[in-house]
């Protein structure tokens, strides 16, 4: 399905009129993102799993899933600053997407050293107690940040665009363009 999304990204959908090349990184920006609250949505659940019941599947659960949204939210924020060098002209702007991006970010590779300073100073591994726990309550919190950065475009002034995929009406984009993403 990668390499398929891949090729219709590259050659399916036409160039953008106003972006040109550059829009083709939203085809690998937007799914990064996406994927990303994906996952920590999983940790999310997993970490509520683990403490209802206490199982050492939920805990490593949580601890894949957080590790997989932070390398998507970290290529997130490494196309749309390339994406953002090419179209505005600077690798950075004190947009309230990128940065409550980049709090999401900060915030889940804290839980990630969280676990394994726990794990270092108690001697535990996944499922431990001692680790997962305290873990599980950061790991819930945390999704606290996911719908502030969904929902930062329409709460703030943004440079970012707001829906266009699930916008209430017809998406204003070429159909080629939808069905790449």
């Amino acid at each position: 399905l990668s390499a398929a999304a891949a090729l219709a990204g590259g050659f399916l959908a036409p160039t953008d009129a106003a972006q040109g090349p550059a829009q083709r990184l939203m085809y690998l920006h937007v799914p990064a993102a996406w994927v990303a609250y994906l996952a920590f949505g999983v940790v999310l659940v997993a970490s509520v799993a683990y403490l209802i019941g206490a199982d050492a599947r939920w805990d490593r659960f949580a601890r894949a899933s957080a590790e997989i949204g932070v390398v998507l939210t970290a290529l997130a924020i490494g196309t749309g600053s390339y994406w953002g060098h090419l179209v505005w002209g600077t690798w950075w702007a004190w947009d309230p997407r990128l940065v409550s991006t980049a709090l999401l970010l900060l915030t889940y590779t804290g839980y990630l050293a969280l676990r394994r300073m726990l794990a270092e100073r108690t001697g535990g591994g996944d499922g431990d107690r001692t680790v997962a726990r305290p873990a599980a309550l950061v790991g819930v919190a945390s999704f606290l940040l996911v719908p502030v950065v969904h929902f930062s475009v329409l709460w703030w002034r943004s440079l970012h665009q707001q829906a266009t995929m699930l916008a209430p009406e017809r998406p204003p984009i070429d159909p080629r363009m939808g069905l790449t993403r």
